[in-house]
Formats: structure tokens, C-alpha cells, sequence
């Protein structure tokens, strides 16, 4: 990584640069490749046309002038100045690019020009040539050209010097429309791979979409997509991979379903088979046991009233309590074992007539929330379970955490239910919970929670209570749950 630029500058770069739709980024890369390559070579063309043209200018200033010297002796040797001027005048009507033309005698003096407006001052000083010298060329600078001033002796300098000046307009057009030319091509390739650009980018990412549709549908669900095969080439390739890997989604999708339909059955059956033996001993405690309890009361009570002048008539009148206390909780375990009010009234109707005999039995505050089940029935194994495990978190306060206060939070959505049972007792060390170290309570509302493809996540310290959070998915349910909705 280049350590003058922040990292963060890279970071926001990458971001930037990657959320780009990947046709701009072919588009982009083609289109400025040509922009690139058509700016280099309009440069390398424009210099080296301008080095060429402006070598030629120069040779061409020394040719005329030296052709002017040639032509200009004899008319300077015979004093002919007319025509002198008439030779200066036909140079420059022959040749465009010549701005003016003059003559000068050894000491400098102007015979002969083509100026219309009068000599220019100083411009006979501007450039001389010795005697010894075969040609002297200067570059005037004006607002609008550069002159390139050749002069040449005339007879060694001894007839005096002719001067001649040639403009580099003619280049500069000749050199801004080359430039011209190459830009326009530049454009009209830029275009053509642009076209090229599309087209391409059109080909290589059509079949990338449709993977990408095919991706959509397989995370939606549906393992019946498939991709159509574009070329033999890599992506052809990864189509194919594709459409295996969405084809070995399928059946692996189609085996979940079958295992989570021969679990649902399996929970079903064991949930039932369970509610079936607590309703046949709640019958068999209420019918049974209630019966034999009760007789054995009314017998007690005939024999307490036979026998009031017995010794033992207070012993009769405690085995008489005994016997209705023990007929209560009978009466209270056959309840438990299966309240009719959880078939009737539903899981929060339970739950709240749970703890409030729960309420008068111990003293313990304990809160319960409800939210999300207002005219709402779950199916019936998750009924079950939930008022199973709510009931033995109260059992396990009860017994063992100490507390004061519980809460009993429950929250039902479209996908899952949420139970959150706490109580601010003495808490205990996670990592001891084991069934086998008198945790049962704990292991039950797991199993329980596991039957049903959920999860137990316990939190708890020592002297700072303990926090049981149950998640019971609805997945396999949403459907009932919706229409009960």
C-alpha cells in the first residue's frame, strides 16, 4: 500500500468503486483505454509534425533567401533599383508564407522593401549576417506568428545583404487541422468502442444476471431454477456448477422437509403420548384415589362420632385431616398434571391461573407478560411444552433459588416464541449445571425446548439471580399460526 495515501481514502475508494454496475466499469475501462490511447498518439503526432514542419520552414526561409541574394546582385550591381523592388515584390506574390522581403547595402541603409506602410523601425538591426557566414536565421515573436528572419550576404557582404521573413501560419494551420483530424478519429473510435463496449459487456453479463436471478430464487426457495448455458467458456462452466449445486440444494431441501416432517410427527407423538398418561393418572387420581381418600374420611368421621368418649378420638380427628389435606393434594396433582383450562382457554389463561395458585401457595411476587397471543392459538404440542416448561421454572424458584420476586415474560411472532423466565434468587455457577448434580428441573425444560427444534440459553451468577431465555421456532407451524391470526 502506497504509505502517502491514507488508508481510509483507499478504503472509501474500493467502496465507492465496487458498488459501480460492472457494465459502467467495462464501458469505462474500454472508453478510457481509447481516450487515453487517442490523446497520446494526437500528442506524438502533433510534436513530431510540428519538429518536421518547422525544420522544412526553416530550410525553406534559408532556400528563398538565398534565391532572393542570388536574384538581387545584379540589379543592385547596376544601381537597378526599380527592379530590385520588382524582385522583392515577385517573391513574395510566389511564395504565400513570406511576410516581407528587403535588401540592405553594406552599411546598413534599405534599398529596396515590401512594406506598403512605411519601413518598420529597428527591424534592419534585428538580424545581420557576417561575411563570412553563409546564412543567419532569427525568430521574430508578433501577436499573431512567429517570423522566422533569414538573411544572406549578397557578394560575401560586399553588395550588401538581402533579408527575408516567413511566417509559420501555414504550419500552425497545417498542424491544428492534423490535430483536428486525430481528435475526430479519436471520437469516432471512442464511439465505435463504446458500441463494442455495450455489446461485449451485454454478452459477458447476461449470463451473470441470470445467475443472479437463479441465486434470488434458490434463497427464496425455489430449487426448480435453472440456468440457461450461454457459451462453452468459464461461465458456461460455472452455469453448469450452478445448476448442479442448486439441483444438490434441492434434494437436501427435500430430505430437511421429510426429516422435519418425521420430527414434527415424532414430537407430536411423544407430546401426545406424554398428555395421554398425565390425563389417564389425573383421571385415576380423581377417580380412584379422590374415592378411596373420600371414603376414608366419611369412615373417620362416623368412627369420630361413635367414638366420643374413645381415648383415642383426637388421634381419629388427625387422621382425619391427614386424610382430607392428602385429598387436596390430589386433587391439587391431577390439576397439574393436566388443567382443563390450557384446552379450553388457551396458553395465557393457564399460565395466569398457574400462578395465581402458585400465588396463594408460596409467598413469592411473580409478574407475567404476554405479548403477541391476544386471540391466538398455538398448535398444540407448543402449548403444552411452553405451559410444561413455564411450570417447571416456577417449580425450580420455588424449590430452589430463594426468591423474592419472578418474572415470566412470553412474546409470540410470526417465526418463533420467545420465554424469558427470571427471579432474583441466589443464583448459581452455569457451569455446574448438570442433571446429574440436582439440576433436573433444567435438563427438562432443555429437552423440552430441543423436542421442539428450539433452544435453552441460561444466564446466572452466584447471589445474583438467574435468567432462563427458551426460543421455540414456528417454522414448520406459520402456516396454522397465520390462519389462526
Amino acid at each position: 500500500m502506497n504509505p502517502f495515501i491514507p488508508r481510509k481514502y483507499l478504503d472509501h475508494f474500493w467502496t465507492v468503486a465496487g458498488a459501480v454496475n460492472i457494465r459502467i466499469k467495462i464501458i469505462g475501462i474500454v472508453l478510457g483505454l481509447v481516450f487515453l490511447l487517442g490523446l497520446a498518439v494526437t500528442w506524438q503526432v502533433r510534436q513530431l509534425l510540428s519538429q518536421a514542419m518547422y525544420a522544412q520552414l526553416s530550410e525553406q526561409a534559408v532556400a528563398f533567401t538565398r534565391d532572393l541574394a542570388a536574384r538581387a546582385a545584379d540589379p543592385i550591381l547596376i544601381n537597378d533599383v526599380y527592379a530590385l523592388h520588382q524582385l522583392l515584390q515577385d517573391t513574395r506574390i510566389n511564395h504565400p508564407n513570406v511576410v516581407y522581403a528587403f535588401v540592405v547595402d553594406p552599411d546598413n541603409y534599405v534599398l529596396a522593401h515590401t512594406f506598403n506602410g512605411g519601413f518598420p523601425e529597428n527591424l534592419s538591426d534585428a538580424n545581420s549576417a557576417t561575411d563570412d557566414a553563409y546564412e543567419h536565421t532569427t525568430i521574430l515573436n508578433t501577436s499573431e506568428e512567429q517570423i522566422w528572419d533569414t538573411a544572406v550576404p549578397v557578394f560575401e557582404g560586399r553588395a550588401g545583404t538581402a533579408r527575408l521573413g516567413l511566417s509559420d501560419a501555414q504550419v500552425l494551420q497545417t498542424i491544428d487541422a492534423v490535430t483536428g483530424q486525430l481528435l475526430l478519429t479519436t471520437v469516432m473510435v471512442s464511439v465505435i468502442g463504446i458500441s463494442a463496449a455495450v455489446f461485449l459487456t451485454w454478452i459477458l453479463t447476461r449470463p451473470l444476471l441470470d445467475l443472479v436471478d437463479a441465486a434470488q430464487a434458490v434463497g427464496n426457495g425455489n430449487f426448480s431454477y435453472r440456468v440457461t448455458r450461454w457459451a462453452d467458456d468459464e461461465i458456461g462452466k460455472l452455469t453448469d456448477a450452478f445448476n448442479s449445486m442448486i439441483e444438490a440444494l434441492g434434494k437436501a431441501d427435500a430430505e430437511r422437509i421429510e426429516r422435519e416432517q418425521s420430527r414434527v410427527q415424532y414430537v407430536h407423538g411423544v407430546i401426545t403420548a406424554q398428555e395421554d398418561e398425565r390425563k389417564r393418572i389425573a383421571r385415576e387420581l380423581h377417580d380412584s384415589t379422590s374415592q378411596s381418600l373420600t371414603s376414608l374420611i366419611i369412615g373417620l368421621k362416623t368412627l369420630e362420632d361413635n367414638c366420643q368418649h374413645c381415648r383415642k378420638q383426637t388421634r381419629v380427628v388427625e387422621l382425619r385431616s391427614i386424610a382430607g389435606q392428602t385429598l387436596d393434594d390430589v386433587h391439587t396433582l391431577s390439576v397439574q398434571l393436566r388443567p382443563s383450562v390450557l384446552d379450553d382457554l388457551g396458553l395465557p389463561e393457564a399460565i395466569r391461573r398457574h400462578i395465581a395458585d402458585y400465588r396463594k401457595r408460596y409467598p413469592i411476587n411473580i409478574d407475567l407478560a404476554v405479548t403477541g397471543m391476544d386471540g391466538i392459538r398455538l398448535p398444540t404440542e407448543i402449548e403444552t411444552a411452553l405451559y410444561r416448561i413455564v411450570q417447571e421454572g416456577l417449580t425450580n424458584i420455588i424449590r430452589h433459588a430463594e426468591a423474592h420476586t419472578a418474572s415470566i415474560f412470553i412474546e409470540c411472532s410470526t417465526d418463533k416464541v420467545l420465554v424469558v423466565i427470571e427471579d432474583d434468587g441466589k443464583g448459581f455457577e452455569i457451569t455446574n449445571v448438570q442433571h446429574q448434580d440436582g439440576h433436573l428441573g433444567l435438563y427438562g425444560i432443555q429437552e423440552r425446548a430441543e423436542l421442539l427444534a428450539g433452544a435453552l440459553e441460561i444466564e446466572s451468577e452466584p447471589g445474583r439471580g438467574t435468567s432462563l431465555f427458551i426460543e421455540i421456532p414456528l417454522h414448520t407451524e406459520s402456516a396454522e399460526l397465520q390462519e389462526n391470526r
